[in-house]
């Protein structure tokens, strides 16, 4: 008798087991799995929404089904619609959550009128609905989520204002410099930005956003408020079963739960200690999953994702970035950067001893795939000036 596997999410890591696998895939969203990398582009009309559909389940998934309860000495998933699905194996790919910043004029679920998270493709379209040219919209969030959105709405010809807490856009990514070019394209693009600001509160009328308040008393006019203040790992139905969690499900390099009849990959995994909460990743613990429940490759195992970080800013002349790494140095460290301000293009790699430990480039990723498979490598970097890793052949 063949081994009954229940995926529950239909998003980048569920979508690529049953992709892999016969499995039956519980999506509690009514849309068929598609890519969330792209939901900017789709925000920005440069795609459909069915373009970024993902490639077919082999089985057909079962959409618009949420699954509320697991009963493990049963091993079965009981849904909100009054439906029980037994497995033998269990595969936890319920992703992430949006965070919700604790600010004065939004507490509870309910969302005030005007007042949108950028997760799912229904916050796009409903974005897509109420954004028009001239409307005043304020991002909260300057990382990768808040930086994709903002030009996303300036490009539907919104008034947009973006807000930052840290220092600097996509700090997490980054460095000083990467950062500062950033910037200057996103405020190209019309996008007005501010940092080191904190968003305090919100201010309403008739149950409608009208304005955004920072701590310094500043006052932000808002139509549109989009909350890109990052995500938090899905857990509460792996926590509500006793699972192990820390940040995420905890899982071994078998991406397996505390329960050895229960998986977990994707944004709500935890592994070693990390969450990456990236497609990436995600990707690369769905593609291991399959070989471990492949009986002939069982011996398969996860030891970790190196992500690289991409992305591709639009406008009169696009932009293009990509990050990954430690992109700022220790004392000690070995750096390379080569700055072109005509173009704004930037590149630079850190190199520790004889491995390349992190880099950024921005304008021009000519080289970045030879960066990328050196990092991802982890070998010794052959014995050659080191500049030779920012041409365009990354050194090879």
């Amino acid at each position: 008798m063949s081994t009954r596997i229940v995926v529950v999410g239909g998003g980048t890591a569920g979508a690529r087991l049953a992709q892999r696998l016969p499995v039956t895939l519980l999506g509690e969203e009514s849309h068929a799995p598609y890519n969330r990398v792209l939901l900017a582009d789709v925000l920005a009309g440069r795609y459909a929404p069915e373009v970024i559909a993902l490639p077919e389940v082999r089985e057909p998934a079962r959409l618009g089904v949420r699954a509320t309860r697991i009963d493990r000495a049963a091993r079965t998933v009981e849904c909100a619609d009054g439906s029980v699905v037994g497995y033998d194996r269990l595969v936890l790919a319920t992703g992430s959550n949006p965070v919700l910043p604790p600010l004065r004029g939004l507490r509870g679920a309910a969302l005030p009128d005007g007042v949108h998270p950028f997760r799912t493709l229904d916050d796009c379209l409903e974005l897509r609905s109420v954004v028009r040219p001239g409307v005043r919209a304020v991002v909260i969030g300057g990382g990768l989520l808040g930086v994709s959105a903002a030009r996303a709405l300036a490009a539907l010809g919104a008034e947009v204002v973006l807000t930052q807490q840290g220092e600097r856009l996509m700090e997490r990514q980054l460095d000083a410099q990467a950062s500062v070019l950033l910037r200057e394209h996103v405020e190209s693009l019309g996008v007005e930005v501010h940092t080191e600001c904190r968003v305090s509160g919100l201010r309403q009328r008739d149950g409608a956003v009208t304005a955004v308040e920072l701590a310094d008393g500043f006052v932000l006019d808002a139509q549109v408020v989009v909350l890109a203040c990052g995500v938090r790992p899905r857990v509460s139905l792996a926590r509500e079963a006793g699972l192990d969690v820390a940040t995420g499900i905890v899982v071994d390099d078998e991406l397996r739960t505390s329960d050895p009849f229960i998986h977990a990959i994707g944004d709500c995994a935890e592994h070693a200690g990390r969450n990456y909460g990236l497609a990436g990743p995600a990707l690369e613990q769905a593609d291991v999953l399959a070989d471990l429940l492949t009986t002939e490759l069982a011996g398969a195992r996860y030891t970790g994702t190196r992500a690289l970080t991409r992305l591709t800013l639009g406008g009169a002349q696009p932009l293009d970035l990509a990050a990954f790494g430690e992109v700022t140095a220790r004392p000690g460290d070995d750096v390379v950067q080569l700055t072109d301000a005509t173009r704004s293009a930037y590149r630079k790699v850190v190199v520790r001893g004889d491995r390349l430990v992190g880099g950024v480039l921005l304008g021009d990723l000519a080289a970045v795939g030879s960066l990328a498979q050196a990092w991802e490598g982890d070998e010794a970097l052959p014995d050659a000036p080191l500049l030779h890793l920012l041409t365009h052949d990354g050194g090879s």
